[in-house]
């Protein structure tokens, strides 16, 4: 199931979450933020996909602070976070491991010809 205030099917709320909304054990979890391209390709790619449950973590505390407690102790983001990135998507896969690669999930890679909109993920503006 999907969780977003937009266009995406909604069948949860913020309150379903639970306290740890990353670890719903029969799908992959997946986080974003509205306004970051690549997370907005995902959106577009799992739309009606019962095995991914999306989390916007712009959407309220609950979920910001749940990715805040995965980016702050996985190594997963270390990367990312070195090269001032944000670190979505993310995704937390059935048996609770992380990783940043849409591909590893089964998600086709963003077009590179895709625009961006003038949008970044980055601090310095090159990239989520």
């Amino acid at each position: 199931m999907l969780l977003n205030s937009t266009a995406i099917p909604a069948a949860e709320t913020a309150g379903d979450l639970g306290a740890n909304p990353e670890r719903k054990s029969d799908m992959i979890t997946f986080y974003g933020v509205t306004g970051c391209p690549d997370c907005e390709y995902v959106k577009t790619q799992v739309q009606g996909n019962p095995e991914f449950h999306y989390v916007n973590v712009g959407e309220n505390i609950g979920n910001f602070k749940a990715f805040l407690k995965l980016r702050d102790n996985d190594p997963a983001f270390d990367e990312a976070k070195a090269a001032g990135r944000a670190g979505v998507p993310c995704f937390v896969r059935e048996d609770g491991s992380v990783t940043l690669n849409k591909e590893e999930v089964g998600i086709a890679p963003r077009p590179q010809d895709a625009p961006l909109a003038g949008q970044a993920c980055s601090l310095d503006g090159s990239g989520c």
